[in-house]
């Protein structure tokens, strides 16, 4: 009810102004202790070897610097990803950089990876008092030769591997020159390759085993879910978080913002992103968790994704256009399936 008052002003700001503003309203009454954790019923979940009390979490990009932990965890999240974090601070992209497509409950961001780099970020985690399931988004920086990019992956993980329950693995931002790239048969191979053989010698320093989950595109054509399919396999990689933004423009056709470049999130990616999800789940065949994330904007939309293959989803640009209780809907609809 709240959201629903407060929306109609948060869309008369810039898309980008309006994001950090709502962060910051949200830490307010938590600063006073006046912020109460909201009453989500939903099944637990054991997924990569996690017990998560619920399926619905927060997709990475909204919480980019991990500031604003403690609040967000106070919407009845069942689990909280932070990130995208790259080793050195970076602006991102220039502004204006995020757009809103409300007719059709869709934004584009080319955001970059804007973030305030591993050593700020991991301060900010270290001053939250959260103790849920945290998944932790790692990227390479802009000026990373892509022949380096493992280099930038493998710090991250050794940095935020004793913070982190999971730590995703993001190769499908459109937004990095190049990136997507590394979804590429033999570069995503290599880099699992190098990540997978750093992991155990950080399960023995840390005395834990944290999952690693890989976030991928909505625009893989069969071969490329097939070839990322294996590589999960082969690398026992332990989740795909399925998808990331598109560079499609289909539903937005006409609609101003439509011609910017960057990607695609909300209700006009869902049936592309069910689709990559459920062909994962033809090729995993539970193998792998699934995390289905895209064009997520009511309960039954939620469901859908389980339906597809899915153990738990994810949500962001859905919480733009309907606000922290769609948190509880989808955790609803999803424990009645179950």
């Amino acid at each position: 009810m709240l959201y629903a008052l407060a929306r109609p002003l948060l869309f008369a700001l810039d898309p980008e102004t309006a994001h950090q503003l709502t962060l910051e309203l949200a830490d307010a009454p938590l600063r006073f202790g006046l912020l109460r954790v909201a009453r989500v019923s939903g099944a637990p979940v054991r997924a990569m070897g996690l017990d998560f009390p619920n399926p619905v979490g927060l997709a990475a990009g909204l919480d980019k610097n991990a500031a604003h932990v403690d609040s967000l965890a106070k919407l009845g999240f069942g689990f909280l990803e932070v990130g995208t974090v790259t080793p050195r601070p970076q602006p991102g992209n220039p502004r204006p950089r995020l757009f809103r497509l409300a007719p059709a409950q869709a934004l584009i961001n080319r955001m970059g990876f804007n973030n305030v780099g591993l050593d700020e970020f991991l301060g900010n985690l270290s001053r939250a008092s959260w103790r849920g399931v945290l998944g932790i988004n790692i990227g390479k920086n802009f000026d990373t030769p892509l022949e380096r990019a493992g280099d930038d992956y493998a710090l991250c993980l050794e940095r935020v591997y004793a913070h982190a329950s999971y730590v995703t693995i993001n190769i499908s931002s459109p937004n990095t020159q190049g990136l997507r790239s590394l979804q590429g048969k033999e570069a995503l191979d290599a880099l699992l390759a190098r990540l997978c053989a750093l992991r155990a010698p950080l399960a023995e320093r840390h005395g834990r085993r944290a999952p690693l989950a890989l976030k991928v595109a909505p625009d893989l054509d069969a071969t490329q879910i097939l070839q990322i399919a294996d590589a999960v396999r082969r690398h026992g990689i332990d989740g795909v978080i399925a998808t990331n933004t598109s560079v499609t423009r289909e539903g937005v056709e006409g609609l101003p913002h439509a011609h910017e470049a960057g990607g695609l999130s909300g209700a006009p990616i869902r049936t592309r992103a069910t689709a990559t999800l459920a062909a994962l789940a033809a090729a995993l065949k539970g193998e792998a968790a699934l995390i289905g994330v895209g064009g997520i904007m009511s309960g039954a939309d939620a469901a859908a994704k389980i339906a597809a293959g899915a153990s738990l989803v994810q949500l962001y640009t859905g919480l733009i256009y309907r606000g922290p209780g769609l948190v509880a809907e989808c955790a609803a609809s999803v424990r009645a399936l179950r």
